[in-house]
């Protein structure tokens, strides 16, 4: 079944939402920068994806490949010289216009300042010919289902769910993890 909504934001007070809207650094909040990996980052995306607690974890050399590979469809954010956040994604082989976003995570205590919201924007920005956005979420994930809800409503873009995987699809314990696409990413 597939569900179509316009994107409008989480309601603060009963999501525990991993991100929030941007909004300038509050005073003693460091910056923020954001930028492509390097290769030598890939370490540190691994790093923050271990100690994510949501995500599925890829083996180290994945995120060494996201870094040197992928750079252009992935993106850090760096607090003071330290890896704080990534974005890894691609665009899908058969339809270019399509980024495929593959992981998103913020460091705990970066949580909160719109880092993802950040990240994701710098991939899409750099992207001029994107169409759609598209990713899978466990319907148990509140926390990364807000920040693409609010990222989607901010950007005037509208979501549809569909189904992608199911658990059984699986070979070890997994829930479903359906699609969400994200269009009129450019909208804003």
């Amino acid at each position: 079944m597939d569900t179509t909504t316009n994107a409008a934001p989480t309601d603060p007070s009963t999501s525990n939402a991993a991100d929030a809207p941007w909004a300038p650094p509050r005073a003693g909040v460091r910056r923020t920068a954001v930028r492509r990996p390097a290769p030598d980052d890939g370490a540190a995306m691994w790093r923050v994806a271990r100690d994510s607690g949501e995500l599925d974890l890829n083996s180290s050399y994945a995120y060494l490949l996201l870094a040197q590979h992928f750079a252009d469809t992935c993106r850090v954010a760096v607090v003071e010289g330290e890896v704080v956040g990534f974005v890894s994604g691609y665009l899908l082989p058969d339809d270019p216009s399509r980024l495929f976003v593959w992981q998103v995570a913020v460091a705990e205590e970066h949580r909160g300042q719109g880092v993802a919201g950040q990240l994701l924007d710098s991939v899409v920005d750099a992207s001029p010919g994107l169409v759609s956005v598209i990713t899978t979420v466990a319907q148990e994930n509140v926390a990364s289902r807000a920040l693409f809800v609010r990222w989607a409503a901010r950007r005037g873009a509208t979501i549809t769910t569909r189904p992608l995987f199911t658990a059984d699809q699986f070979p070890d314990a997994h829930v479903d993890e359906p699609m969400l696409v994200i269009e009129g990413v450019h909208a804003r």
